[in-house]
């Protein structure tokens, strides 16, 4: 990677705080490996909305098409409905520009206690379908606030959607222990949860060497409490993985260090990069959210731009920081602000052996 122009959306809530500490440690990451990194900002959100009753303008996908990634904050605000917000930003990005793959990875770092009592070691993936299932648009609403009322749902699996996603997570499983393991419920729903077992069935035949299973939603859930040290890399549709992907980090000890990239692997569009937490409007603006989600985030961006040994230095530094136990948030035990977390963690990159040889 010899420079890459970074879209940047701090959005709203606690997304104004953890941006700028995201950026500050690539930034540190960026001088210790020599990267040319070219951020831009974009004032997207709910207070755009309020000024022009957008959440982004209407050419703004167009703004952001020729960018390399995308670094996302938080969207979400009580004054704007969820479903403007989500509907009008966030999936016109993630559908627009086919970031078909939504990665998100489940870790115990050491320092950071988590709820179980023995949760031996949690690393996997979970590979969750970004672009159709159970988010569909398909559906409606007859006879509103009558008697006979009704809402109408539909979930829209295709074989191209599923097979894709898949092969994505089948990917992975090879660079890593090679077992998969797939969400479904075909117990329970009838017509798209059998032919998601069936496309996987399909898929995992171009992959002899890696052991495949596949579990009911609702035991996986239990298994992710009970057993996470188990688990490699999970594929699940849109909505089990949303699910489980707030579950996972859950248990490794506090959601506010969980990361994800919406990925367009095929690189045809920019892929996108957030933590997996919300604005969290209830501590927004305290200087206490973890920052560690919205860092991670970029270290997996620097990865998916081929900038792997400065997103390695990240990932080396937000343990090495957790492991000593000083500047930790709230949500970790601790009483450090966002910044001072945040500080800790670019000072860690900075101190990393390429920095003294390029200074030595």
């Amino acid at each position: 990677m010899s420079s890459a122009r970074i879209a940047v959306i701090e959005g709203d809530g606690i997304g104004k705080e953890v941006v700028p500490e995201g950026r500050k440690v690539l930034e540190a990451a960026a001088r210790v490996f020599g990267l040319d990194l070219r951020f831009e900002a974009f004032d997207w959100g709910c207070d755009h909305h309020a000024r022009f009753g957008r959440m982004m303008p209407e050419a703004g996908l167009d703004k952001i098409a020729g960018h390399d990634a995308i670094f996302l904050g938080a969207i979400g605000w009580p004054t704007v409905s969820d479903v403007e917000s989500l509907w009008t930003l966030l999936m016109p990005i993630r559908r627009n520009f086919q970031q078909y793959v939504n990665l998100r990875p489940v870790r115990l770092f050491g320092g950071v206690p988590s709820p179980l009592a023995t949760p031996g070691v949690i690393d996997f993936y979970i590979v969750r379908e970004n672009n159709e299932g159970e988010y569909s648009e398909i559906g409606g609403r007859m006879f509103p606030g009558m008697d006979q009322e009704m809402v109408i749902q539909n979930t829209v699996l295709t074989r191209f959607g599923c097979d894709r996603v898949m092969r994505f997570a089948f990917e992975l499983a090879m660079k890593r222990k090679r077992r998969l393991t797939s969400a479904t419920k075909s117990n329970g729903i009838i017509h798209t949860m059998p032919f998601w077992d069936e496309r996987f069935r399909a898929v995992a035949k171009d992959y002899p060497a890696v052991a495949t299973e596949q579990f009911h939603i609702d035991i996986l859930a239990a298994h992710f409490v009970g057993r996470p040290s188990r688990f490699d890399v999970v594929v699940a549709s849109n909505l089990f993985g949303d699910i489980l992907s707030d579950l996972g980090p859950a248990v490794t000890g506090t959601i506010g260090i969980a990361p994800s990239g919406n990925l367009n692997p095929e690189r045809r569009f920019p892929s996108m990069f957030e933590p997996v937490h919300g604005s969290a409007p209830d501590i927004a603006g305290r200087n206490i959210a973890n920052p560690i989600g919205q860092i991670w985030s970029g270290a997996m961006m620097l990865d998916h731009l081929g900038a792997t040994e400065a997103a390695a230095a990240i990932v080396s530094a937000i343990e090495r920081v957790l492991l000593s136990g000083e500047n930790l948030t709230r949500d970790m035990g601790g009483t450090a602000s966002t910044s001072a977390l945040g500080q800790a963690i670019a000072d860690a990159v900075s101190a990393h052996p390429a920095e003294t040889r390029r200074h030595g």
